[in-house]
């Protein structure tokens, strides 16, 4: 298999998700459609099932022991959990950047953004054009292009962030997902990452979650609210919507109460 550009946003529906760990549940029959080409953010209080919510969305769940889920997660309509997908192509078209910037710091800025392909298995024609496509993407290039052979340990967090997402388009995703990607960055980092999410919708579809309710107004055009019901309880989509909506009209007032700082 071949690193391409030729992928396309993809729609990625969750039916009825439910999530377990060692027989507790902590997700009750989350159903979301996540559109082609747009933002969806993913808010609400923590501990109520977001960030293993977006787990399942490519299989990182199952990383976990004692983990289960059920429902259907379908990608262009095809079940993520189902036969025709493996699990490594699953996590190839649906990639991941997590809450704290994890590159390889001895690597130079190069192999990391080389190693999500090679990692993979994936054949890479022209290396350094792919480089600099995937850093161009993740907004990285113009920092980076004269230093591209020196260790990413040497890069700011922001910056390490950046590289972690140019390492994840390196493999062409259609779907990436991004774990609160800006909660361990100052603000002028924060705005960068979120400048290079809005450019990145255009051709990924992208899933966020966020503790930041600025943030999801500025980044997300979908919203959906994870609450719990009380003490113990698993978490549940309470609404959904354009993101406007959610925030400015919410048809549930524990919407309301929580995107205006009531509670959580």
């Amino acid at each position: 298999m071949t690193v391409t550009d030729d992928r396309y946003p993809a729609a990625l529906v969750a039916h009825a998700v439910s999530c377990w760990f060692s027989g507790r549940k902590v997700v009750e029959r989350a159903s979301l459609e996540m559109l082609p080409g747009r933002v969806t953010a993913l808010i609400g209080p923590s501990g109520c099932g977001k960030s293993t919510f977006l787990r399942t969305l490519n299989r990182m769940h199952e990383l976990t022991p004692g983990a289960v889920s059920g429902g259907q997660v379908l990608l262009d309509g095809v079940d993520v959990y189902g036969p025709k997908l493996r699990i490594t192509d699953v996590r190839l078209r649906i990639g991941m950047v997590f809450q704290q910037p994890n590159p390889f710091p001895l690597r130079t800025i190069a192999q990391n953004v080389l190693a999500g392909p090679r990692l993979a298995g994936l054949a890479v024609g022209n290396p350094d054009q792919l480089v600099r496509r995937s850093l161009e993407r993740a907004g990285l290039w113009r920092e980076t292009r004269n230093r591209l052979n020196a260790p990413a340990g040497g890069l700011s967090g922001g910056q390490q962030q950046r590289l972690c997402i140019a390492r994840a388009l390196a493999v062409g995703p259609d779907v990436l997902l991004m774990d609160e990607p800006c909660s361990a960055l100052d603000p002028i980092s924060t705005g960068v990452i979120e400048e290079t999410i809005r450019e990145l919708c255009h051709d990924v579809t992208i899933v966020i979650v966020t503790h930041n309710m600025q943030q999801a107004q500025r980044v997300a055009d979908e919203t959906a609210l994870f609450l719990i019901e009380g003490e113990g309880a698993p978490g549940r989509i309470v609404e959904a919507g354009p993101t406007g909506q959610v925030f400015n009209d919410p048809a549930d007032p524990r919407t309301a109460d929580y995107v205006h700082g009531r509670f959580g």
